[in-house]
């Protein structure tokens, strides 16, 4: 790459790390528990001011945190990883109190409410949990709460057999369109080999999230406290990728990391996604192949769709095909079936029937519940037409 080319790429990738706003900051075992020493009062401390210096900025902040099982070892005086799954699970649950509390009062001393999720895989596998769980985080956010999120390896044995936290954070950035994932761990990024081995070894400043070549690099497998390795984290970064969102893979003890990081200084290992959050989402829903369900609407919807970017309600619905359930992509057609649109639905579509041509504000009088004001929300429609 000649230097022209270079100087371009850094300056896109300095702009990609300014305009974040969403951001989901990931942080591994060994630094949370300071090698398994015990929780690490004052990193935690100062990755919580950081956080809230990222808020007062106007970013909106996740946090995912490992660190559960290696405490509940150290609770227990375990100075081995057990491999029984009944006592990782033992160990889970005991040390995620401590490593709760810990973030409650390092985030409430910033003046930050702060929020448990306990997430599996599997959670945000199904399309109606899925959904579920982006309108909690949302709503979290919106509040200017901090979600501290964590698997839930209490209760799923195949998340602790085979999970990573770093796989977690990607698909925490993927459900809630984050535009940033920040992997903060004990190594200071991506080298062309292992700098261990190889002394010719070449840091990879700015690279392309989902390059295989980079994969190819990445390798080693983790420390005795956690899990994976620099594989997963680049994995992971591909992953993010697919939603739109960047990632940087930096050293978690690098001084004010997430404020310079914000600022667009590049620290670390930043792999850039190949295409922006918005264009991500939107070729998603309009590729979609299986639509479970159609919705038709009147000319005011059309209307509003069209030329004002809102939201479908269900008082513009006019008719209900097919059989749907929340979180499917469903086609907006209008008057002369022609679609304009589609989305995720909020409702399946027994409940859409009841809710077509009624106003939001009955529908916890028809249904009995609320679960959104809107048949399908904005930033889960894109026109096709």
């Amino acid at each position: 790459m000649n230097s022209s080319s270079s100087s371009s790429s850094e300056r896109d990738a300095a702009l990609a790390l300014r305009e974040a706003r969403r951001i989901v900051v990931k942080v591994g075992s060994s630094l949370v528990t300071n090698e398994g020493r015990g929780l690490d009062e004052g990193a935690i401390g100062e990755w919580s001011r950081q956080l809230a210096a990222l808020a007062a900025n106007g970013r909106e902040v996740i946090m995912v945190s490992s660190g559960a099982i290696a405490e509940g070892m150290k609770r227990l005086g375990w100075t081995t990883r057990p491999r029984e799954v009944h006592e990782l699970q033992a160990a889970a649950a005991v040390g995620q109190m401590g490593l709760a509390q810990m973030y409650e009062t390092k985030l409430r001393e910033q003046g930050m409410p702060s929020a448990q999720v306990l997430l599996t895989h599997a959670d945000l596998a199904d399309r109606e949990r899925y959904l579920n769980a982006r309108s909690t985080l949302l709503t979290l956010l919106s509040l200017r709460v901090v979600p501290v999120i964590n698997e839930n390896d209490t209760v799923v044995n195949d998340e602790i057999k085979f999970g990573d936290n770093d796989t977690l954070g990607a698909l925490v950035a993927n459900l809630v369109e984050a535009d940033l994932l920040v992997i903060l761990t004990d190594q200071k990024g991506l080298y062309s080999a292992d700098p261990r081995k190889d002394p010719g070894a070449r840091f990879i400043q700015v690279g392309r999230a989902g390059d295989p070549a980079l994969e190819q690099m990445a390798g080693g497998a983790g420390s005795s406290i956690g899990k994976g390795g620099m594989i997963t984290k680049v994995l992971a970064a591909g992953r993010a990728a697919r939603s739109g969102a960047s990632t940087v893979i930096a050293w978690g003890r690098e001084p004010d990391c997430l404020p310079r990081l914000v600022r667009g200084e590049i620290i670390g290992t930043l792999l850039v996604a190949p295409t922006q959050k918005s264009q991500a989402r939107k070729r998603w829903m309009a590729d979609h192949l299986q639509l479970r369900g159609a919705v038709t609407v009147d000319a005011g919807a059309v209307a509003k769709l069209r030329s004002e970017g809102k939201s479908l309600l269900p008082i513009g619905m006019t008719a209900v095909e097919g059989d749907f359930a929340r979180g499917d992509v469903i086609a907006v057609r209008d008057a002369a079936g022609q679609e304009i649109a589609r989305g995720l639905a909020n409702y399946a579509s027994a409940e859409a029937r009841i809710l077509c041509r009624k106003p939001s504000g009955e529908i916890e009088k028809l249904l009995g519940y609320v679960a959104e004001p809107e048949m399908i929300h904005r930033t889960n429609l894109v026109l096709t037409r």
